[in-house]
């Protein structure tokens, strides 16, 4: 178990290492470090937080999709998939549509994203909640219900937009990964971290809940507070990163499911090698998104698609045979 996670953190730590270096402009380490233009602003001010973004929101996102896929004992389940995403959406929707241009600190788009995201979690919470119990059944129907309420709202917004706004929107809806200020990658690390990490702390629980409630309970697990708690973390979790990158799809579900396949489904192994291996695969889905066809750059979102569409196909045909 140790192995593959040493495995799997040693990919992501060199691909956080390699990935700043590609780009259409050569940059020197040795340069860089000792503080020469143009090689300190290229690594340090464009390429870099964009990787460690890259390597923190592709983590939390699989460790998101390893969660809702144990929660609803579903292996298509994405971070996606209860709501949250759309919600963010239709938040970053209404700034662009109503011109907003900052809230505090923070872009619009990023402060009225995550409130979506908060507002659709505490509904899909009202209305999967009966007499303090949840199962995964309502939870499923509660969220697939609300993400259907926010795409209709977010496709009427578009259609009473602007040129320009309706452009913005549908950018913001392919997910990208953009240059952020250091300041922003520590409270994003922040948010992700202490919740991974107490995901797996409950592994045990996780990998008693992936068999089923009744399993779960009868082995000591509250199963309708577990569902409760989860959903609160996995939620709060892809909403804090969706609200920067927008919704980014394929991570939750290509990296987890192949891991699966591969690692077995004992979530101690499986939460920490999804968090290094989705880190590691959406920093080199964003490295070629922005040196495939430079200076044009491809929203990661198209990338992550275009890349996991054909490699779950292939680990499905191959599971197939091996059945």
């Amino acid at each position: 178990m140790l192995l593959f996670s040493g495995i799997s953190a040693l990919v992501m730590v060199a691909t956080g290492l390699i990935t700043p270096l590609a780009g259409p402009s050569h940059v020197d380490y040795g340069r860089a470090f000792a503080g020469l233009s143009p090689d300190r602003e290229i690594l340090f001010y464009a390429r870099t937080p964009r990787v460690l973004l890259s390597l923190i929101a592709g983590g939390g996102l699989a460790v998101a999709g390893v969660l809702f896929q144990a929660l609803l004992r579903d292996a298509l389940a994405t971070p996606y998939t209860l709501g949250v995403s759309s919600g963010a959406s239709l938040g970053a929707v209404t700034a662009i549509c109503l011109g907003w241009r900052n809230v505090g600190p923070f872009p619009a788009t990023w402060a009225s994203a995550f409130a979506g995201s908060m507002m659709v979690l505490v509904a899909v919470l009202a209305i999967a909640s009966e007499r303090r119990r949840m199962s995964s059944f309502t939870l499923l129907l509660s969220g697939i219900t609300v993400n259907s309420i926010c795409m209709a709202a977010i496709m009427f917004l578009q259609y009473l937009s602007t040129f320009g706004q309706s452009f913005a929107i549908v950018r913001w809806l392919m997910g990208g990964i953009e240059a952020v200020d250091y300041a922003t990658i520590g409270w994003l690390t922040i948010v992700v971290a202490p919740v991974v990490a107490w995901l797996f702390w409950k592994s045990r629980d996780w990998n008693l809940l992936a068999v089923g409630e009744d399993w779960a309970a009868a082995r000591g697990v509250p199963a309708s507070r577990l569902i409760f708690t989860g959903y609160l973390a996995g939620s709060f979790l892809t909403g804090s990163i969706t609200a920067l990158t927008g919704p980014i799809g394929f991570v939750g579900l290509i990296v987890p499911h192949a891991l699966r396949l591969r690692l077995g489904a004992d979530h101690r192994l499986l939460i920490p090698c999804s968090f290094f291996f989705g880190g590691a695969f959406l920093a080199i889905c964003d490295t070629l998104s922005r040196t495939v066809l430079a200076p044009i750059e491809i929203p990661v979102g198209v990338t992550t698609a275009m890349l996991g569409g054909p490699v779950f196909i292939y680990l499905l045909r191959g599971r197939s045979r091996a059945v």
